[in-house]
């Protein structure tokens, strides 16, 4: 019990010791450099930026986090329903799957200006890029998951004359389970990236409702580097909470019977 509380400990002290080294350098590269803030700012002059901009900051964070969540969300579901489609047939994998690497492999820059024809520019764009940034890791994941079940217990599942849908419900999802939540946490962790770049390429400052990435377009062109910095930051934080609730979802559900939510020996 002892040593099992102090694995807990560990895993939030090595994080913050790692933290803090790089808090060092920082600081320390700049004092060294003696960059001007408008080049490298130090950490108190972030946090400062980030005060006085707390305003503005928090509106557009606001404004990127619903987007970052909605398409998160539809990249969670419906991965998730194509990748069993996927993973129930090798036609339909054979036949889809290239399709789903094609649409992956198109850049941004590219379907941004087609989403703003079509549903306009703001934040129904933004979901969609942020959608289609997530999407193809949760569907690949999932899919290698349901695909890459253990044999014997196939086998096993069949000499009981086990129906299909019993053999799916009770076999290949629980199998697939946990790649299903690797995939969300790399879609989680590009939920706020897809939604900054969909800003930067189809948003809209309409009524004030620009989001992060309307202001770092803004502080750039402003030279306002400080509170650039604090707008990164803040977007790296909520794509800590981002990552942070899929964790949670994950060792709730995995945490009697997986290994990877069963704690360390080591």
């Amino acid at each position: 019990m002892k040593a099992a509380r102090i694995r807990r400990g560990e895993r939030w002290i090595w994080p913050l010791l790692a933290a803090g080294a790089a808090i060092v350098a920082w600081v320390l590269v700049k004092a060294f450099w003696q960059f001007p803030a408008y080049i490298l700012p130090g950490p108190l002059e972030v946090l400062a930026a980030g005060w006085d901009e707390r305003e503005r900051l928090l509106r557009a964070t606001g404004t990127t986090l619903t987007g970052a969540a909605a398409g998160f969300g539809l990249a969670a579901i419906l991965g998730a329903l194509l990748a069993l489609a996927l993973g129930g047939s090798w036609r339909i994998r054979a036949g889809l799957y290239p399709l789903v690497l094609v649409l992956q492999m198109v850049p941004v820059i590219v379907l941004a200006p087609l989403f703003m024809i079509w549903v306009g520019a703001g934040l129904p764009s933004v979901i969609l890029i942020t959608f289609l940034i997530g999407f193809f890791p949760v569907v690949a994941a999932t899919t290698q998951g349901l695909i890459s079940t253990d044999r014997g217990q196939r086998d096993l599942f069949r000499l009981h004359r086990a129906a299909p849908w019993q053999e799916l419900l009770w076999l290949k999802l629980p199998s697939a389970l946990p790649w299903y939540f690797a995939g969300l946490r790399v879609a989680a962790s590009l939920a706020m990236i897809g939604a900054i770049a969909g800003e930067f390429f189809a948003g809209s400052s309409g009524g004030g409702t620009g989001g992060l990435g309307f202001l770092v377009i803004y502080y750039n062109a402003q030279l306002m580097i400080p509170a650039l910095f604090a707008a990164g930051l803040i977007a790296c934080l909520t794509g800590f909470v981002f990552v942070s609730l899929v964790l949670t979802a994950q060792w709730l559900c995995l945490r009697r019977w997986h290994e990877s939510a069963l704690p360390a020996d080591d």
